[in-house]
């Protein structure tokens, strides 16, 4: 077993294994928790056959599958078994482990997906018929985004090989690859119009803050420019924007934007004039198709975590909703070749994601897998409950995860969760870590604070310039609703959260004293600079450049960056804290940054432990890291959370 590497720094206590549980039931083991994973892998829509009786996907197990729309088991992809050689190659069929993006050619021939080969990835395709996998492309590199020709015999792609994003087309067959564009800015996410004889592609500009999508000949030319969006910052490189399709009859765009204060889709003219909205809503919406006949778009619509499916007509009109969970997210979403049926993934707070079928006209949906057979494992895991509170005129979602078996009078500490991003969001999905401290006697309070995506542009921009401030309050503020819920400890409370999570449960250490008992920050930085100084991300470096300002600039600049750097407030620090994050992968030691915060704590005589896991990138993905990872959180919290010690100080 692999056990993290730990230092002492400051009064260090010594790390114990807890043996605390929920009271009046036996919680479930982390391996127990580990195993709540989806049998379809991650990544985009399953791909359907030509003559739409099954799906193909890439399972949890790395290996291509698929299964009958009408029902039956999953099984590896691979033809009628007719013969010992066919046998062979279905036992022999590629482990796709880390694949993505997959995608069907429009022959039904080959399925493709692009995975890791030497200086980056590239794309593979499997020949079904045959059971064959090949290479495809061969620019290395990173293939973030492509799609097919009408015809199948020309894939247009994104590589950043030369030092930016540019746009390729590559001769299916041969592997031989044109280069469209050559800008400095990054330029992706390309598709082809129906006649096949023009790509078109997005354009980030320097600041990844607007877009431009642009039309060029298929065999390269020059580019038209045809639609302009502005203010909507792209943190992913262009992904939030995503593909702008092009209807099957060639004469729309359909496209993101955040233009009506929240992510909606609109719809423009190819040849030039001004767009409309698809279905405005108060809500997000994402991963929009064109129906095979054009008539329709389906789309997801996010609201307060919990995401359901629907249908608007292209022609304009009401959107109707397919699927509707009450709890629960559906993604994935994908039309069959005729467009009747649509396929989707969906999980819950306590079910990973299955794979389902539902009439695009509506019904009830049809379960292709299983990820818990018999409910087994979510019948031991804990529904959160949806809960909110007010400051300073916004409110604050929050997901609450209560300990089972508490009893009239019992007191339970309480845990807040902090997600990172910070524009992201908690969601009606399963989570690791409630459900393992819950399930240990915690109450587990995991808010959306502002920052926070899925509530509006108005939101989410709300902690620019900010960070460690307003976003702190509002969790500040959860910590005073905890305290009035007559089954909480009103003086045991603690903090942690990973990534910007792990900023804000710096920031809570040294901005918030008194207010938490203990902390644990996991793969956070103390020193916001780090990211245009350490971190070899470009993105992170764009994101606080949009969100504190660009770096280094005025007087007025750095002060913001100082304002929102917990080190330089960590003399200030009262709650024991912990210090996590994964080394090993990464290109630049950047463990520097949470070493750095853990060593300034030490320096000011703070309660402080640092822990890291090897074989990991800064964070920790590894299934028996995250195991020992969570026995020294848990024991960490139960050292100054379940001690039994009453603080009657003057504050």
């Amino acid at each position: 077993m692999t056990r993290s590497r730990a230092l002492a720094l400051g009064a260090l206590a010594l790390v114990c294994a807890s043996t605390l549980a929920a009271q009046g039931a036996t919680p479930p083991s982390i391996d127990q928790l580990q195993s709540v994973v989806s049998p379809i892998g991650a990544g985009e829509p399953a791909v359907w056959s030509v003559d739409g009786t099954r799906l193909i996907y890439v399972g949890g197990d790395g290996l291509l599958a698929s299964v009958g729309v009408n029902g039956g088991a999953p099984m590896r992809y691979a033809p009628a078994l007719q013969d010992e050689r066919q046998m062979e190659r279905m036992l022999h069929a590629p482990s796709l482990g880390g694949a993505s993006q997959l995608r069907r050619s429009p022959d039904g021939r080959m399925v493709t997906y692009v995975k890791g080969v030497a200086g980056g990835n590239d794309i593979f395709g499997f020949d079904i018929a045959a059971g064959t996998e090949r290479r495809i492309t061969r620019l290395s590199g990173h293939v973030r985004s492509y799609a097919f020709s009408p015809t199948g015999d020309r894939i247009a792609l994104a590589n950043d090989r030369n030092g930016s994003e540019d746009v390729y087309v590559v001769e299916v067959a041969t592997g031989v690859a044109t280069r469209l564009t050559s800008s400095p800015l990054y330029e992706g996410f390309p598709s082809f119009t129906p006649d096949g004889n023009r790509v078109i592609y997005t354009r980030l500009d320097s600041r990844w803050v607007d877009h431009e999508v642009f039309s060029i000949p298929a065999e390269g030319g020059v580019a038209r420019l045809v639609l302009t969006d502005r203010d909507y910052f792209d943190y992913r490189q262009g992904a939030a924007f995503g593909v702008a399709r092009v209807s099957p009859d060639g004469k729309t765009m359909l496209f993101r934007s955040q233009r009506n204060g929240w992510a909606n889709y609109w719809l423009a003219p190819l040849a030039g004039g001004p767009p409309r909205p698809l279905a405005a809503e108060r809500a997000d919406q994402s991963e929009a198709r064109w129906s095979p006949d054009g008539s329709q778009v389906l789309f997801l619509s996010i609201t307060n975590g919990t995401q359901s499916l629907k249908v608007a007509p292209a022609a304009g009109g009401a959107a109707r909703t397919v699927v509707a969970p009450t709890v629960g997210m559906v993604s994935r979403a994908e039309w069959s070749p005729n467009g009747q049926m649509i396929s989707y993934a969906f999980g819950t707070p306590t079910r990973a994601p299955d794979l389902f079928v539902v009439p695009a006209s509506g019904g009830v949906p049809r379960r292709l897998t299983d990820a818990d057979p018999g409910g087994t494992i979510a019948s031991q895991l804990i529904e959160p409950e949806k809960v909110a509170w007010t400051n300073e005129g916004f409110t604050i979602n929050a997901y609450l995860y209560k300990p089972r078996g508490l009893r009239a009078g019992d007191k339970a500490p309480v845990i807040m969760l902090l997600h990172g991003g910070p524009t992201s969001q908690f969601s009606d999905n399963y989570q690791l870590q409630p459900q393992f401290f819950a399930s240990r006697g915690y109450v587990v309070i995991a808010p959306n604070v502002r920052g926070s995506s899925g509530y509006g542009k108005r939101f989410e921009d709300a902690n620019n310039r900010d960070w460690g401030h307003g976003d702190l309050r509002d969790v500040l503020a959860g910590v005073t609703w905890a305290k009035q819920q007559a089954y909480v400890n009103p003086e045991k409370i603690g903090v942690t959260g990973i990534s910007y999570g792990g900023m804000l449960t710096m920031y809570a250490t040294s901005f918030a004293p008194g207010v938490f008992q203990a902390a644990i920050s996991g793969s956070g930085y103390g020193d916001v600079t780090d990211f245009h100084t350490v971190v070899p991300v470009l993105q992170h470096s764009q994101l606080l450049h949009y969100e504190l300002g660009r770096w280094p600039s005025t007087r007025a600049v750095d002060s913001i960056y100082r304002r929102s750097s917990a080190i330089h407030r960590a003399k200030d620090a009262t709650a024991p804290t912990m210090l996590i994050h994964g080394y090993g992968l990464d290109v630049l030691d950047t463990e520097y940054a949470a070493w750095k915060y853990a060593r300034e704590l030490a320096k000011h005589s703070k309660m402080v432990e640092y822990r890291k896991y090897p074989n990991e990138t800064y964070y920790v993905y590894g299934r028996e890291n995250t195991k020992n990872m969570l026995e020294e959180m848990l024991a960490f919290f139960d050292r100054y959370l379940k001690d039994g010690s009453v603080d009657r100080s003057a504050r």
